[in-house]
Order: C-alpha cells, then structure tokens, then sequence
C-alpha cells in the first residue's frame, strides 16, 4: 500500500477568527505523515474590496472577478491570507510552503468560457504538476496552497479553492493513499444548519442530490460535496467534511462521504 498523504482544505473564514485559526494549526501540524493544505479568502477579499470602494459581485453566491477584484484576490489570498498562514505554522514547527498555482508551475488553468454569466477572470483548473508537488513533499515540506493558479500565458486567475483541494488529491492519488478533508465551521453536513445533532455521519450522491433538491443543503455546501464525490471515483480513498476537530484521530463527529 501507497504512503497515506492528507489533502486538508480549510474555509477562509478562519482566517479571521485568530484563537479558531491558532487551534486549527495546532491540529494540523499534528497530523502524521505527509500534507498538503489549501486555504480560501473570500471574507477578507471583500473586506478590502469595500475598503477599497470595490465591493464585490456575487451571483449564486460566487464571486466574478473583473480585473480589480483579481488584484484584490492576489493581494489577499496569496499575500496576506497564505503568508500569515505559513508564519502561524512555522511558529509551531511545521516546514510550510506557500504557494499559488503559478509557483512552480503547479496548478494551471483555464479561463471559464463566457455563458449566461461572465465570471471574469475565474479559472477551471486544467491540470495539476503532480511531479513538482511530489518532490515538495518527498522533501519534507508542507505546501500550503491558496485559491489562485495561472493560464501559463501570464494570467492568474481566481479558483474555487473546493476544486483546487479535490483535483490536488486526485492527482496525487497516483502516488499516495490520500485523504481529503473539508474542514469548516460546522461538524459536517447538517440537515438544520442551526442544529448540530442533525449531522449526517455517512452521504452518498444519491442521498446529496435528493437533499439538494429539497433545499436542506446549503448551496455553499454543495461545491464542497461535489468535488468530493468526484474525487473519491477518481482515486482518492477517502473523504471528510467537518471541523477543525475532525483533523484529531479521537474525533469521530464529522460527515464521511461514500461511492454510492
């Protein structure tokens, strides 16, 4: 059996909850083996746009990203977002590595085609440099990836950091037994938002898409599912969604995605 490697995608709100954020990193340095962590912004993004007077367009709930709503994407997610980050987990001994995709050529993408709406410059990702990230981890760093990668003509673009989570474990599904953990602020996913004893411990497709159509899953849920149960039929063994506390091994309160 392949080496288990854990693929950890942490919602950008924790960025702005400092003691959340400090447990978080705690826990993730703390998981054996090798892992890769990738981080959102959104929150933070459109503090700065409003700050800025550039407040942000979202349609369904994801952000179109004209040209300074990318500038404000790069400040924030590679900037501030990743490197605070990558500080927080050097202060405790983890040897990150921030990156975007355009770093080492790691994660390429391409522009999402114009159709009902214009998402700007939102990238699909295309390709993920399963080479490059495999000797990052073979020398024992962390990369701790944040929601942007490049066209390879020059142009970054803004991606869902759900996807970048799900299509970095695939890829590396090749070499490693991977795990893909959602985490959030909630213990999984919940059938009343406001309840947690209403958490679903097992989730099949079938089961999320009745659910979906019955309005009792979130819409900001449902990436997060999505990239999860493709991910599982593309070679990642297992997959999670829950909190921070999902990342200790006595933690059993989280949702466990299955094939069918």
């Amino acid at each position: 059996m392949n080496q288990k490697l854990t693929v950890v995608k942490i919602g950008g709100a924790f960025l702005e909850q400092d003691e959340s954020l400090k447990a978080f990193c705690r826990a993730f340095t703390q998981l054996e083996g090798p892992k890769i962590l990738i981080h959102g912004g959104g929150a933070r993004a459109s503090e700065l746009g409003n700050r800025l007077g550039i407040p942000p367009k979202m349609v369904d709930g994801r952000r179109i990203t004209d040209a300074e709503t990318l500038e404000i994407a790069l400040m924030v997610y590679a900037g501030w977002g990743n490197k605070s980050l990558v500080a927080k987990l050097q202060a405790l001994g983890c040897p990150a590595l921030g990156l975007s995709g355009a770093d080492a050529d790691i994660i390429r993408a391409v522009k999402r085609p114009v159709g009902t709406i214009d998402f700007g410059w939102v990238g699909d990702v295309q390709g993920v440099n399963h080479d490059r990230l495999k000797a990052f981890v073979a020398m024992g760093l962390v990369p701790v990836c944040c929601a942007l990668t490049h066209d390879g003509a020059g142009q970054m673009l803004n991606t869902n950091a759900d996807t970048i989570a799900a299509e970095i474990a695939v890829s590396l599904s090749a070499s490693y037994d991977c795990e893909l953990i959602y985490c959030f602020d909630k213990p999984g996913v919940l059938t009343d938002v406001n309840d947690p004893g209403s958490l679903l411990t097992e989730l099949n497709p079938t089961q999320c898409a009745q659910l979906a159509a019955d309005g009792i899953i979130a819409t900001g849920m449902l990436p997060k599912l999505h990239n999860g149960f493709d991910a599982m039929k593309r070679g990642v063994r297992v997959v999670r969604v829950g909190a921070p506390a999902i990342l200790k091994s006595t933690e059993n309160e989280h949702t466990r995605l299955h094939h069918a």
